[in-house]
Formats: C-alpha cells, structure tokens, sequence
C-alpha cells in the first residue's frame, strides 16, 4: 500500500470536525427535520408517527451518506485525482441532483415491491411496521459502521421492512419472489461490477499501457473513454431526469445520447492532445489523463447513488406519510418534495460530517489505486448502478463498488509479472546468502577440528563466528521476504472475508431488530 496516500488520507481526516461539533450539527440537522415536520403537519390527525417517522429518516439518510457515499469518490480520492473537499463537493451536488430528480422509481420498489401492504388491515399497524423499519435499518446501520463493518444500507433497510412486515402480518406478507431478486442482485451486483471493472481495466492495459507509443493510444482511446461516460449519462438523464420535459423511449433516449457523446468526443480530444503533448511517454504521465474521466465517473455515480439509495431513507417515510395522510394503506404513493428533501439533504450532512473514515478504506485499504484503476472501478459501478435504477430495482452500491475494486486487484495479479520477478530475485539472494552460510560454517569445522592453535587460527575462529551470526540474520530475513513475495496478494483476503460475513449478517440482524421495534411500538400503543 503507498504509505503517502495513507498519510495523505489521515491528515485529511485529522483536519475534519472535532467528534462533538459533529455531532452538534448532526443534531441540528435532526431538529430542523423535526420543526419542520411539526410546522408543516401540525393539524393533520394523528401526526406523531409521521414526525417521528421524519426524524428516523432524517437519521438513516445521514447514515447512509456516512457509509455508501464514500464507494462512489473513495477511488477518485484514493488515487489523487480528487482532494477530499472537491470529492465531497461534487458528492453532495449530485447525490442531490439524483435524489430529486430520478428517485422517485425505486422508492415504489422500496415500498411495495418488498411487502405486500394489503395483507395490513390496519393502517396503524402499517405505520408501525414501516417506523420500526426505518428505526432498525438506522441502527443497525450505524453499529456497523461505528465498528467498522462495511455493511450495505440497502440490506439494513431491506431486512428493516421484512422484519417488520412479518412482526405486523406474519411470512405470508412478504414477495418472497421480489426479495429472491433482490437476493440475487446481490449477488450479481459485486461479480458483475468486478467483471466490468476488469474489463475496462484490462481495455486500457491493452489499448494505451502495453504499447510502444503510450502517449499516441492514449490520444486515441482516452477521448474514446470520456464520450462512452457522456453518452451513459445523457442517456440516463433523459429517461429519468428530463422524463417531464421530453417523454421518450429507450431507443430514442440512447440515440440522443450518442449524438451527445459525439459532441463530447469531438471538444475532448483536442484538449487530450493538448494536455499529453506536455507529457513523458510513461505509464505515470498517462495516468493524468485520467484524471478528468475519473471525476466525470464520480459525479456521474453519486447521481446514479443519489438516485438509487435515497429510497432506502424515505421509502418507508413515504409509505408512512401516505397512510396517515390518507387513512389507509395506497398501492401506489406520491413522494412529497419535503420528504425527498430529507433523504437527499440527510445523505449529503451524513456524507461531509462522517464520510471521510470510510472514504479512506474503500480508496486505500483494500487495493492500490492510480487514476486508471480508480476510473475502471467507478465507471463499471456507475453502469451497474444506472441499470438498477433503470429498473426500479434496489441493488446495493456498496457491493458493486467493492466488487469493482476487487476486480480491479485480482486482474493486476494475474496480468503483473511484477510479482513473479520479485519472487524470483528474493529466492536467487536467499541461494546465495545460505550457500555463503554453509561455506562458512565448513571452514569453522575444519578449523575447530585441526590441532593447530595459532593466533592466526584463533582470529579466523572469531571472524567466522561473527559472520555466521551476521549471515544467519541475513539469511532468516531472506526466507521472510521469499515467504512473504509468495503470499503478496493485490487484493487483502481479510477484507474479502469481512465483507462477506457482513453481506451474510445485515439482513437477518436488521430483521430480528425491526421485529422487536415493532413488538415493542404495539406494546406501548396498545397498553
């Protein structure tokens, strides 16, 4: 791991907000909600749940920009294309921007596509299921990321909603055909944002690193690269951003984006040949032209994010607010402005106060990245995640960005010789440190074993002595280092592990807790 971005990585930390003035803002933040809710709910009949449902939302939006955000700038970050501030900059405008513009689709998957609301008679009940949903998705959330565990909001909150659903209705309430969906996109999600991040990686190693001329392939591909980007997100923001404005289909959508990312291509590529005509014709050099894709990738990504994840804080909110707007429970819910604003705003507080932490593992503690990997990783988790929204399906970001990552990492050690080399070289000075070892430790014998006792003799003795103990270190450290060269793996496995025990927890811990939120909530009502 590069020890600079390591330390770059904890000064930038260092220079946040002290814990307390964190946390007084995040209070602040919680009390607005509240004042708000309050203010502009005062006289609709039984308001309490939705005030409290609000701050819940409040709080689990601030959680989810504290964890998930950071998959979306951690590599920009991690490979220096981004400072930490421009990061959080470009993070908080456009995780917005996909909030309020493209969120509302996957709030109804969220919602309904979990459970089956209709078998809840009782809106009261309903409104119970979906506060103690809420309050557990935060919970758990926040345990796991005060620990350190890379959970996923969308689990948390998905585990939320089945829990409760079955506290309130029993099993048969949940679509069990959905969630098996569900279930399997997480699974896809990582092995496909690893399979298309190695794509685009190995794309690059082929097309620009391992030619002769670096600098003329990066001319021709690089412009390339940037207007396939233009041309995702001109698509994506047609069909959802600008669907009021201009109502079209896929088909249509996509060609107007091509077109788009003709235009971009024609008013990058000067600026490419401009830039690398500065520039060595090295792997280094090239990796600034990078540089510019990569923050285009994490804007374009936290947009998809904003648009995919905000679900996760105000989905049950929505649901919440409906049925006590209404008395009863819809199939179908409109999302009020202020409840999108909580989600939105919430992701973007959580984000600039508690972001930084996890910024830093996901850009540095599980791979190395420069700016070619780093672009690799969110591009291919910008695609996914733009697909999932697409279809209304809730796919967690967290394992389509680590599961780039890891595609990235296992790709460099199948195609970096680099490794092989080392190990080689390692193994050649530990031949010949222990074979000098063993020549000395002859000499000593036969000096030991003969009668004659000169000064001469006596001396030699000595200074072998000394050198045996000398080389004896020297050649203990050569085994280390053979040990170690063996087992020099790109990608931790110890953080494969914790990801996985994680993935495998969060749904049935989230459930249980709704499940007894839940039981507690009835028991006071009730009583």
């Amino acid at each position: 791991m590069d020890i600079k971005t390591i330390n770059k990585f904890e000064k930038a930390r260092d220079k946040t907000l002290p814990g307390f003035a964190k946390l007084s803002l995040a209070l602040l933040f919680i009390v607005v909600v509240f004042l708000w809710s309050y203010t502009s709910n005062g006289n609709v009949p039984n308001n309490t749940f939705l005030i409290i449902g609000a701050i819940f939302g409040a709080y689990m939006a601030m959680n989810i920009g504290a964890n998930d955000v950071a998959n979306n700038v951690g590599p920009a970050v991690g490979s220096k294309a981004l400072t930490l501030t421009g990061a959080i900059f470009i993070a908080a405008i456009f995780e917005s921007l996909g909030a309020f513009i493209a969120g509302g689709d996957v709030v109804k998957t969220i919602k309904d596509g979990i459970i089956n609301p209709a078998l809840i008679s009782n809106p009261e009940i309903f409104i119970w299921a979906m506060t103690a949903a809420l309050l557990s998705g935060a919970l758990w959330l926040n345990f796991a990321t005060s620990i350190g565990a890379p959970v996923s909001t969308t689990h948390s909150i998905v585990g939320g909603v089945m829990g409760a659903g079955i506290a309130a209705a029993g099993f048969s309430i949940v679509a069990w055909d959905t969630v098996g969906k569900i279930v399997a996109s997480w699974i896809i999600s990582p092995l496909l944002g690893g399979i298309v991040a190695a794509g685009f990686l190995f794309f690059i190693k082929k097309q620009i690193i391992y030619k002769e001329d670096v600098l003329a392939a990066s001319n021709k591909f690089v412009p390339l690269l940037i207007a396939f980007m233009a041309w995702s997100f001109s698509t994506y923001l047609i069909l959802k951003g600008l669907k009021a404005i201009i109502d079209v289909n896929f088909l249509v959508a996509t060609l107007i984006g091509f077109a788009i990312a003709i235009g971009i291509y024609f008013v990058v590529k000067p600026l490419v040949a401009k830039v690398s005509a500065k520039l060595q014709n090295n792997r280094a050099s090239i990796n600034t032209l990078f540089n510019l894709p990569l923050i285009f990738a994490a804007a374009l990504l936290s947009f998809a994010h904003g648009a995919n994840d905000v679900a996760n804080a105000i989905g049950p909110l929505a649901a919440i607010n409906d049925a006590i707007m209404n008395s009863d429970i819809s199939s179908k819910v409109s999302i009020p402005i202020w409840v999108m604003a909580v989600g939105a705003f919430g992701i973007v507080v959580g984000l600039v106060l508690y972001g930084p932490k996890l910024i830093k593992t996901v850009g540095s503690e599980i791979t190395e990245l420069d700016q070619m990997r780093a672009y690799s990783v969110a591009m291919s988790a910008a695609l996914t995640v733009i697909i999932a929204s697409q279809l209304g399906l809730p796919v967690s970001s967290t394992h389509i960005a680590i599961g780039g990552v890891f595609g990235v990492g296992f790709l460099r050690e199948y195609l970096d010789a680099n490794e092989q080399r080392f190990l080689q070289e390692t193994r050649k000075k530990f031949k010949k440190h222990k074979k000098e070892l063993d020549s000395m430790h002859e000499e000593l014998e036969k000096l030991e074993i003969i009668k004659d006792k000169s000064k001469a003799n006596y001396m030699r003795i000595v200074e072998l002595y000394k050198k045996i103990d000398d080389r004896e270190e020297l050649v203990k450290q050569d085994r280390r280092d053979v040990k170690d060269a063996k087992s020099t793996k790109y990608v931790k496995r110890d953080a494969v592990k914790k990801i996985i025990a994680a993935w495998i927890i969060t749904v049935p811990a989230a459930a249980i807790l709704a499940a007894a939120i839940f039981f507690m909530i009835k028991g006071v009502m009730i009583a």
